[in-house]
Protein backbone atom coordinates (compact mmCIF):
# COMPACT_ATOMS: atom_id res chain seq x y z
CA UNK A 1 0.00 0.00 0.00
CA UNK A 2 2.32 2.92 -1.35
CA UNK A 3 -0.20 5.66 -0.54
CA UNK A 4 0.71 5.02 3.00
CA UNK A 5 4.10 7.14 4.17
CA UNK A 6 2.70 9.24 1.43
CA UNK A 7 -0.30 10.39 3.50
CA UNK A 8 1.13 10.16 7.28
CA UNK A 9 -1.54 8.17 8.46
CA UNK A 10 -2.19 7.53 11.74
CA UNK A 11 -2.53 4.56 14.16
CA UNK A 12 -6.29 4.72 13.40
CA UNK A 13 -5.76 3.19 10.04
CA UNK A 14 -2.58 0.83 11.03
CA UNK A 15 -6.63 -1.14 12.10
CA UNK A 16 -7.96 -0.76 8.86
CA UNK A 17 -4.89 -1.89 6.65
CA UNK A 18 -6.44 -5.80 8.37
CA UNK A 19 -9.50 -4.99 6.37
CA UNK A 20 -9.47 -6.31 3.12
CA UNK A 21 -7.59 -4.21 0.34
CA UNK A 22 -11.00 -4.47 -2.10
CA UNK A 23 -13.24 -3.36 0.45
CA UNK A 24 -11.11 -0.45 1.44
CA UNK A 25 -11.41 0.67 -2.34
CA UNK A 26 -15.54 -0.63 -2.47
CA UNK A 27 -16.72 1.34 0.71
CA UNK A 28 -18.61 4.50 -0.01
CA UNK A 29 -18.00 7.77 1.81
CA UNK A 30 -20.49 10.32 3.25
CA UNK A 31 -24.08 9.37 2.43
CA UNK A 32 -26.69 12.54 2.09
CA UNK A 33 -30.02 13.46 1.55
CA UNK A 34 -28.27 15.47 -1.20
CA UNK A 35 -27.18 12.49 -2.96
CA UNK A 36 -30.92 10.77 -3.25
CA UNK A 37 -29.54 7.44 -2.45
CA UNK A 38 -29.94 5.78 1.33
CA UNK A 39 -28.96 6.26 4.32
CA UNK A 40 -25.91 3.88 4.93
CA UNK A 41 -27.31 2.65 8.45
CA UNK A 42 -26.80 -0.97 9.68
CA UNK A 43 -30.77 -1.13 10.15
CA UNK A 44 -31.94 0.57 6.88
CA UNK A 45 -33.60 -1.73 4.54
CA UNK A 46 -34.50 -0.29 0.91
CA UNK A 47 -38.11 -1.28 0.16
CA UNK A 48 -38.63 -1.52 -3.86
CA UNK A 49 -41.33 2.13 -3.36
CA UNK A 50 -38.32 3.59 -1.74
CA UNK A 51 -35.79 2.29 -4.53
CA UNK A 52 -38.38 3.22 -7.72
CA UNK A 53 -38.54 6.74 -6.14
CA UNK A 54 -34.60 7.56 -5.84
CA UNK A 55 -34.85 6.07 -9.26
CA UNK A 56 -37.01 8.33 -10.46
CA UNK A 57 -35.35 11.35 -8.80
CA UNK A 58 -32.01 10.66 -10.39
CA UNK A 59 -33.58 10.24 -13.63
CA UNK A 60 -35.37 13.59 -13.38
CA UNK A 61 -32.16 15.22 -12.71
CA UNK A 62 -30.25 13.62 -15.33
CA UNK A 63 -33.44 14.81 -17.67
CA UNK A 64 -33.13 18.28 -16.41
CA UNK A 65 -29.17 18.34 -16.82
CA UNK A 66 -29.66 17.06 -20.33
CA UNK A 67 -32.33 19.62 -21.50
CA UNK A 68 -29.50 22.57 -20.47
CA UNK A 69 -26.44 21.61 -21.60
CA UNK A 70 -27.20 20.60 -25.23
CA UNK A 71 -25.18 16.98 -24.97
CA UNK A 72 -25.81 14.45 -27.89
CA UNK A 73 -29.44 13.29 -28.19
CA UNK A 74 -29.86 11.08 -31.48
CA UNK A 75 -27.68 8.42 -32.37
CA UNK A 76 -25.65 9.36 -35.50
CA UNK A 77 -25.83 7.88 -38.74
CA UNK A 78 -22.09 7.57 -39.09
CA UNK A 79 -20.29 4.14 -37.68
CA UNK A 80 -17.04 5.94 -36.82
CA UNK A 81 -19.30 8.51 -34.54
CA UNK A 82 -21.19 5.78 -33.35
CA UNK A 83 -18.50 3.96 -32.09
CA UNK A 84 -16.95 7.11 -30.68
CA UNK A 85 -19.85 7.85 -28.55
CA UNK A 86 -20.80 4.41 -27.28
CA UNK A 87 -17.46 2.88 -27.16
CA UNK A 88 -17.77 2.50 -23.04
CA UNK A 89 -21.04 1.06 -23.39
CA UNK A 90 -21.70 -2.79 -22.92
CA UNK A 91 -24.31 -5.04 -23.93
CA UNK A 92 -25.19 -8.63 -22.80
CA UNK A 93 -27.55 -10.04 -25.62
CA UNK A 94 -29.10 -12.97 -23.74
CA UNK A 95 -30.30 -10.99 -20.58
CA UNK A 96 -31.11 -8.18 -22.48
CA UNK A 97 -29.06 -5.78 -20.66
CA UNK A 98 -27.16 -2.46 -21.23
CA UNK A 99 -24.69 -1.00 -19.55
CA UNK A 100 -21.63 1.25 -18.90
CA UNK A 101 -18.43 0.05 -18.51
CA UNK A 102 -16.11 2.53 -15.86
CA UNK A 103 -14.29 1.54 -13.27
CA UNK A 104 -14.04 1.94 -9.60
CA UNK A 105 -18.04 2.68 -9.54
CA UNK A 106 -19.56 -0.86 -9.00
CA UNK A 107 -19.40 -2.64 -12.56
CA UNK A 108 -16.56 -4.92 -11.08
CA UNK A 109 -19.45 -6.47 -9.05
CA UNK A 110 -21.84 -6.11 -12.07
CA UNK A 111 -19.70 -8.02 -14.26
CA UNK A 112 -19.17 -11.17 -11.48
CA UNK A 113 -23.08 -11.31 -11.18
CA UNK A 114 -23.34 -11.73 -14.83
CA UNK A 115 -20.96 -14.33 -15.36
CA UNK A 116 -23.04 -16.06 -12.74
CA UNK A 117 -25.93 -15.91 -14.61
CA UNK A 118 -24.25 -17.08 -18.24
CA UNK A 119 -22.78 -19.99 -16.12
CA UNK A 120 -26.04 -21.04 -14.78
CA UNK A 121 -27.83 -20.51 -17.94
CA UNK A 122 -30.30 -18.28 -17.06
CA UNK A 123 -32.25 -16.97 -19.86
CA UNK A 124 -35.34 -14.14 -19.89
CA UNK A 125 -38.68 -15.42 -18.73
CA UNK A 126 -40.79 -13.38 -21.37
CA UNK A 127 -39.83 -14.07 -24.90
CA UNK A 128 -38.59 -11.03 -27.13
CA UNK A 129 -40.42 -9.25 -29.87
CA UNK A 130 -37.21 -9.84 -31.89
CA UNK A 131 -34.15 -11.88 -32.64
CA UNK A 132 -32.00 -12.42 -30.38
CA UNK A 133 -28.67 -12.25 -31.28
CA UNK A 134 -27.33 -14.79 -28.52
CA UNK A 135 -23.67 -12.89 -28.94
CA UNK A 136 -21.22 -12.76 -26.01
CA UNK A 137 -21.12 -9.76 -24.20
CA UNK A 138 -19.46 -7.14 -26.29
CA UNK A 139 -19.74 -3.58 -27.28
CA UNK A 140 -22.79 -2.01 -28.26
CA UNK A 141 -20.56 -0.06 -31.00
CA UNK A 142 -20.05 -3.56 -32.28
CA UNK A 143 -23.63 -4.04 -33.63
CA UNK A 144 -24.95 -2.08 -37.22
CA UNK A 145 -27.61 1.34 -36.61
CA UNK A 146 -30.84 -0.96 -36.64
CA UNK A 147 -29.71 -3.32 -34.10
CA UNK A 148 -28.13 -0.50 -31.79
CA UNK A 149 -31.66 1.52 -31.88
CA UNK A 150 -33.56 -1.92 -31.01
CA UNK A 151 -30.93 -2.10 -27.85
CA UNK A 152 -31.68 1.16 -26.71
CA UNK A 153 -35.50 0.77 -27.01
CA UNK A 154 -36.16 -2.51 -25.29
CA UNK A 155 -32.67 -3.57 -23.17
CA UNK A 156 -32.64 -2.75 -19.49
CA UNK A 157 -30.12 -0.13 -19.32
CA UNK A 158 -28.12 0.46 -16.25
CA UNK A 159 -25.57 3.59 -15.07
CA UNK A 160 -23.01 3.05 -12.67
CA UNK A 161 -22.17 6.41 -10.42
CA UNK A 162 -19.72 7.25 -8.14
CA UNK A 163 -18.20 10.66 -6.65
CA UNK A 164 -15.93 11.72 -9.19
CA UNK A 165 -13.44 12.97 -5.95
CA UNK A 166 -14.02 9.05 -4.77
CA UNK A 167 -13.42 7.48 -8.58
CA UNK A 168 -10.07 9.45 -8.12
CA UNK A 169 -9.16 8.31 -4.86
CA UNK A 170 -9.95 4.34 -5.99
CA UNK A 171 -7.51 5.24 -8.98
CA UNK A 172 -5.24 6.02 -7.76
CA UNK A 173 -5.18 3.65 -4.52
CA UNK A 174 -4.76 0.93 -7.38
CA UNK A 175 -1.67 2.95 -8.52
CA UNK A 176 -3.07 3.06 -12.15
CA UNK A 177 -1.18 6.76 -12.47
CA UNK A 178 2.03 7.47 -12.56
CA UNK A 179 2.68 10.00 -10.03
CA UNK A 180 3.90 9.24 -6.16
CA UNK A 181 1.69 12.13 -4.27
CA UNK A 182 -2.30 12.41 -4.50
CA UNK A 183 -1.37 15.63 -5.15
CA UNK A 184 0.67 15.01 -8.07
CA UNK A 185 -1.59 12.77 -9.47
CA UNK A 186 -3.97 15.45 -9.28
CA UNK A 187 -1.92 16.76 -11.37
CA UNK A 188 -1.57 14.84 -14.24
CA UNK A 189 -5.16 13.98 -14.20
CA UNK A 190 -5.55 17.79 -14.84
CA UNK A 191 -2.82 18.39 -17.19
CA UNK A 192 -4.08 15.39 -19.28
CA UNK A 193 -7.15 17.42 -19.81
CA UNK A 194 -10.71 16.03 -21.46
CA UNK A 195 -9.54 13.98 -24.43
CA UNK A 196 -6.29 12.38 -23.32
CA UNK A 197 -7.05 10.77 -19.79
CA UNK A 198 -7.51 8.02 -18.93
CA UNK A 199 -11.40 6.04 -18.75
CA UNK A 200 -10.65 5.35 -15.19
CA UNK A 201 -10.80 9.46 -14.17
CA UNK A 202 -13.02 10.41 -17.05
CA UNK A 203 -16.42 12.34 -16.40
CA UNK A 204 -18.68 9.59 -16.62
CA UNK A 205 -20.88 11.77 -18.65
CA UNK A 206 -18.48 11.96 -21.29
CA UNK A 207 -17.98 8.06 -20.80
CA UNK A 208 -22.25 7.11 -20.63
CA UNK A 209 -24.10 9.30 -22.95
CA UNK A 210 -27.14 9.57 -20.37
CA UNK A 211 -28.42 12.23 -22.68
CA UNK A 212 -28.14 9.90 -25.71
CA UNK A 213 -28.66 6.77 -23.23
CA UNK A 214 -32.08 6.73 -21.69
CA UNK A 215 -31.35 4.85 -18.74
CA UNK A 216 -33.31 2.91 -16.70
CA UNK A 217 -31.58 2.64 -13.51
CA UNK A 218 -29.06 4.97 -12.28
CA UNK A 219 -27.18 2.88 -9.74
CA UNK A 220 -25.22 4.36 -7.18
CA UNK A 221 -21.74 3.56 -5.47
CA UNK A 222 -22.46 2.09 -1.61
CA UNK A 223 -25.79 0.94 -1.90
CA UNK A 224 -24.99 -2.05 -4.52
CA UNK A 225 -26.59 -4.98 -2.74
CA UNK A 226 -29.74 -3.32 -2.10
CA UNK A 227 -30.22 -1.59 -5.33
CA UNK A 228 -28.82 -4.53 -7.33
CA UNK A 229 -31.44 -6.89 -5.50
CA UNK A 230 -34.26 -4.71 -6.99
CA UNK A 231 -32.41 -3.85 -10.31
CA UNK A 232 -32.47 -7.52 -10.77
CA UNK A 233 -35.86 -8.64 -9.32
CA UNK A 234 -37.58 -5.93 -11.68
CA UNK A 235 -35.34 -7.74 -14.86
CA UNK A 236 -36.95 -10.66 -14.05
CA UNK A 237 -33.89 -12.51 -13.17
CA UNK A 238 -33.07 -14.05 -9.92
CA UNK A 239 -30.66 -12.37 -6.90
CA UNK A 240 -30.31 -14.07 -4.13
CA UNK A 241 -26.61 -15.49 -3.72
CA UNK A 242 -25.48 -13.59 -6.94
CA UNK A 243 -25.19 -10.11 -4.53
CA UNK A 244 -22.11 -8.31 -3.39
CA UNK A 245 -21.69 -8.69 0.44
CA UNK A 246 -20.43 -5.26 0.69
CA UNK A 247 -20.31 -4.63 4.97
CA UNK A 248 -19.98 -0.51 4.12
CA UNK A 249 -19.96 0.39 7.76
CA UNK A 250 -17.31 -1.73 8.73
CA UNK A 251 -14.92 0.99 6.82
CA UNK A 252 -16.87 3.72 6.15
CA UNK A 253 -15.17 5.83 8.69
CA UNK A 254 -11.96 5.14 7.08
CA UNK A 255 -12.63 5.97 3.90
CA UNK A 256 -14.28 9.30 5.13
CA UNK A 257 -10.87 10.10 7.09
CA UNK A 258 -8.63 9.25 3.18
CA UNK A 259 -10.94 11.47 1.75
CA UNK A 260 -10.53 14.45 3.77
CA UNK A 261 -6.68 13.75 4.33
CA UNK A 262 -6.49 13.42 0.24
CA UNK A 263 -8.64 16.59 0.03
CA UNK A 264 -6.29 19.15 2.28
CA UNK A 265 -3.46 18.43 0.21
CA UNK A 266 -5.30 20.23 -2.60
CA UNK A 267 -4.11 23.65 -4.06
CA UNK A 268 -7.24 25.76 -3.72
CA UNK A 269 -6.26 26.13 -7.91
CA UNK A 270 -6.37 22.13 -8.38
CA UNK A 271 -9.73 21.65 -6.21
CA UNK A 272 -11.17 24.41 -8.43
CA UNK A 273 -9.84 22.80 -11.47
CA UNK A 274 -10.95 19.51 -10.34
CA UNK A 275 -14.45 21.05 -9.83
CA UNK A 276 -14.39 22.32 -13.42
CA UNK A 277 -13.07 19.15 -15.16
CA UNK A 278 -15.95 17.41 -13.10
CA UNK A 279 -18.46 20.11 -13.36
CA UNK A 280 -20.82 17.79 -16.11
CA UNK A 281 -21.03 15.40 -13.15
CA UNK A 282 -21.50 17.38 -10.51
CA UNK A 283 -24.65 18.82 -12.11
CA UNK A 284 -26.08 15.60 -13.85
CA UNK A 285 -25.80 13.68 -11.34
CA UNK A 286 -26.57 13.40 -7.63
CA UNK A 287 -23.32 14.05 -5.53
CA UNK A 288 -24.42 16.98 -4.27
CA UNK A 289 -22.21 16.67 -0.81
CA UNK A 290 -19.08 15.70 -2.64
CA UNK A 291 -16.02 17.68 -1.77
CA UNK A 292 -15.88 19.44 -5.07
CA UNK A 293 -19.53 20.60 -4.82
CA UNK A 294 -17.82 22.93 -1.99
CA UNK A 295 -15.69 24.89 -4.93
CA UNK A 296 -17.76 25.45 -7.89
CA UNK A 297 -16.48 26.04 -11.36
CA UNK A 298 -16.71 29.74 -12.73
CA UNK A 299 -17.85 28.70 -15.94
CA UNK A 300 -21.38 28.33 -17.45
CA UNK A 301 -20.89 27.27 -20.80
CA UNK A 302 -21.48 23.10 -21.42
CA UNK A 303 -18.95 21.69 -24.53
CA UNK A 304 -20.28 18.54 -26.54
Amino acid sequence: MRFLPRLGLSAALAIAAFLSWRLLLQTPARSHRGDLAPKAEDSFTLTLDSFLHTQQLRKRRLRDFCSRAGKVTTLPSSRDERVSLLSNLRVNTKLDLLYCQVPSTGVEEWHQILEKLEEENVTLPVPLPYRQLHKKETRLSEFNQTEIKAMLGSYTKVLFVRDPFHRLIATFLQGMGISSSFSSFIQEVLDSGMHNGSMAWKPLVSLCRPCLVQYDYVVMFGFLRQELGHLLHRAGLREGSLLPELTDSQVQWTYRWLSEQMFSELSAQQKKQLSHFYRWDLAALPFSSSFLSDHPSTAQTWEK
